[in-house]
């Protein structure tokens, strides 16, 4: 009698057992839903540039797909504590949003599958043997080369046809080459810069008191993660000083600068959740070529240009590819 009590049990836990686990179609239990993390220097507004693109590759948040979303929220030194949050976590593949996370991601796995967003030449830096085929656990989109820090002086020359001397403000975190071909390209204008170098937000004050000292007439922010956080400051502060200021990012000229030139956000986006659901699908960062904005968009914000007192030609608001007046 007790072993066949014994059995009884045994038989019985092992059918609650069955039956508490859910199954496939094919008997099997159902796949992990992978996760995806994201680290980003700036702000965290509740929603994912990824979540638009990965929908429409096919993905439902929540369901097929888990976002592990992490913010340093303009504080740079917060991005390895974050990155090693999601490395401990598991997660299938980490978007890396600008060169700060991505360093931070680099010391802090070799193993997990990196998609990087950024500026700065790959090969050069050593994240990878080549564009074509990096080699290691990184891959991504390059977000435009140095030469797009030249020609947003040109367009702030032609803005501004007297201009001689224009202030940088520069984060020693940025790639060297985009410092020598903005400083070439001022040569080749004659242009004066002025370098101020900022390290932190609270380096910003000081940094355009001290370009109004030295006469700049305008400013040229070349943006890293940390000055993209804080862009509505740097915006604030540019209009406050009366220096017309140019970034690369449309969502600076969105926050107060006077024009913006650089690859469109939006196809940033969708490269970066392709890369995504390639790696989710099987394939390996090695072998995944890094890809070059191919669209290049110029914002200008008239409302600022308003408020600076400037009349800007109309040749240069007609090649703009949006002009903002709210």
């Amino acid at each position: 009698m007790a072993v066949r009590s014994t059995l009884i049990r045994l038989t019985t836990v092992a059918a609650v057992l069955f039956f508490a686990a859910p199954l496939t179609a094919s008997g099997q239990p159902p796949a992990r839903v992978p996760h995806v993390g994201s680290l980003s220097t700036g702000m965290n507004t509740g929603t994912s540039v990824l979540s638009g693109p990965l929908a429409a590759l096919g993905y439902v948040e929540g369901k097929t797909i888990i976002l592990q979303l992490r913010y340093a929220e303009g504080q740079v030194d917060r991005l390895p504590a974050l990155a090693a949050e999601l490395v401990q976590l598991n997660v299938d593949v980490i978007v890396a949003w600008g060169s700060e996370p991505l360093e931070a991601l680099r010391k802090a796995t070799s193993r997990i599958p990196i998609v990087m967003v950024g500026r700065g030449d790959p090969v050069a830096t050593g994240l990878a043997a080549s564009l074509a085929r990096p080699g290691g656990n990184i891959t991504g989109v390059t977000i435009g080369g140095p030469e797009l820090a030249g020609k947003r002086l040109e367009l702030l020359r032609e803005a501004l046809p007297r201009l001689s001397r224009v202030a940088v403000l520069r984060d020693p975190t940025a790639e060297a080459a985009i410092a020598q071909e903005t400083e070439s390209a001022a040569r080749a204008l004659n242009l004066r810069l002025l370098v101020f170098t900022v390290r932190a937000p609270a380096d910003f004050d000081g940094a355009f008191q001290a370009a109004v000292r030295a006469r700049a007439e305008a400013v040229h922010i070349n943006e890293t993660s940390m000055l993209t956080a804080h862009r509505a400051k740097l915006a604030e502060l540019a209009v406050r000083n009366r220096l017309p200021a140019v970034g690369s990012l449309k969502g600076s000229a969105e926050a107060g600068f006077l024009m913006s030139y650089g690859p469109e956000l939006s196809d940033w986006f969708r490269r970066a959740a392709t890369f995504v659901d390639k790696i989710l699908r099987g394939a390996k960062p090695a072998d995944l070529p890094f890809e070059q904005p191919t669209k290049l968009e110029l914002v200008i914000n008239l409302k600022t240009a308003k408020a600076l007192g400037l009349r800007l030609p109309q040749a240069l608001l007609l090649r703009a590819d949006q002009v903002l007046e709210q």
